[in-house]
């Protein structure tokens, strides 16, 4: 089965259409990278109308779609909806404006539309589980993210800034093959390691700080996703006595962690650990996210999660303890999830490196 006949395999039997408008999905289901463009597809057959800029790529990049070039929109979409006998039309409710919405009713009044959250909730069910092709993107954007991270460890040194720290990361991740970062690289140091999501600033390294870099490259549309702790110079005893909780918490989740858990029971592994450790405060996020096409995508490992990970899931492991204004720690992995087991994305050594 292609992409589209899983997504109906999806879907109520009494669906007859769908619009695909957003840049991702519209490149999840045709292969075809754009900022424009529209999919209609049917139970029997899906089309991309996309403008004379994209038309040479598309025809000889796009999957399981027939490629035709728009010149008007609307009457081209109405002449498929009529040449498919199609009385209904599901659009995408998490990324269709409501003037958009407005828009395709008016122009349509004779179709209903479908603008639940039906279409979107099918199409991030099917985006859950990766397939092969799918997987081997996904690993070499993390190839990509690991061998800029061996580099910038002999470009981490007092006196250096976050800000060059997260600018270098990007650089190599770009010189390397990545089509574009992941997201805006985390760089920090010393006690601006305690904001999880803090952003790089003109400050400088200093001796016996902690670095925490979370980055990631895209490969193909696929994201990775990463983040590592290290030290310049020789941590105090309270460093690596929080960098070995959450490095315990870590491992204890690789181990566990399988397909048919739950996000909830995954999270607790770590989360117990954390706390018995006398630092649950300080842990503040969820453990983990989806990765794909988006960075953050579904499912998410976090308390409130109470469905099941499927197999074939890919989603991050990375618990962290932050202290205020003193020092924070973060170690993040990926991993597919196995019926008995998962496979771990991240190859690199996550003892604790004092550089």
């Amino acid at each position: 089965m292609n992409k589209f006949e899983k997504l109906f395999a999806e879907l109520p039997e009494d669906v007859e259409s769908v619009l695909i408008t957003s840049d991702v999905n519209r490149r999840y289901f045709t292969g075809m990278k754009s900022s424009a463009g529209t999919v209609i597809a049917f139970r029997d057959k899906a089309y991309l109308i996309i403008d004379f800029r994209y038309i040479e790529k598309a025809r000889a990049v796009v999957k399981n779609a027939e490629v035709i070039e728009q010149k008007a929109l609307f009457s081209q979409l109405q002449k498929l909806l009529h040449e498919h006998s199609a009385g209904n039309m599901a659009i995408e409710s998490q990324t269709m404006t409501v003037s958009e919405l407005a828009l395709y009713k008016k122009s349509f009044p004779e179709i209903k539309i479908i603008s639940n959250d039906m279409l979107s909730n099918g199409i991030s069910t099917l985006r859950t589980v990766k397939d092969e092709e799918e997987i081997t993107c996904i690993r070499k954007a993390q190839e990509i993210a690991e061998a800029a991270f061996r580099h910038i460890l002999g470009f981490i040194k007092p006196g250096v800034t976050e800000r060059e720290i997260a600018l270098e990361l990007d650089y190599q991740m770009l010189r390397l093959g990545a089509e574009a970062l992941s997201f805006d690289t985390i760089a920090l140091a010393g006690a601006n390691t305690s904001m999880p999501h803090g952003v790089p600033s003109d400050k400088k390294v200093e001796q016996g700080e902690f670095v925490l870099m979370d980055f990631g490259a895209v490969y193909n549309g696929y994201h990775s996703d990463m983040t590592r702790t290290v030290c310049v110079g020789e941590p105090t005893d309270e460093m690596k006595r929080v960098y070995d909780i959450v490095l315990e918490a870590q491992l204890a989740c690789l181990e566990k962690a399988h397909g048919g858990m739950t996000g909830s029971e995954l999270d607790k592994i770590a989360r117990d650990i954390i706390d018995d450790a006398g630092y649950g405060d300080c842990f503040g996020h969820s453990l983990g996210h989806g990765v794909g096409m988006e960075i953050h995508e579904r499912p998410n490992a976090a308390p409130s999660n109470k469905n099941v990970l499927r197999s074939g899931t890919v989603v991050t492991v990375e618990p962290g303890i932050y202290i205020a204004g003193k020092f924070g720690v973060r170690i993040e992995d990926f991993v597919i999830l196995t019926e008995n087991g998962n496979v771990n994305l991240t190859k690199c050594a996550k003892n604790i490196i004092s550089l």
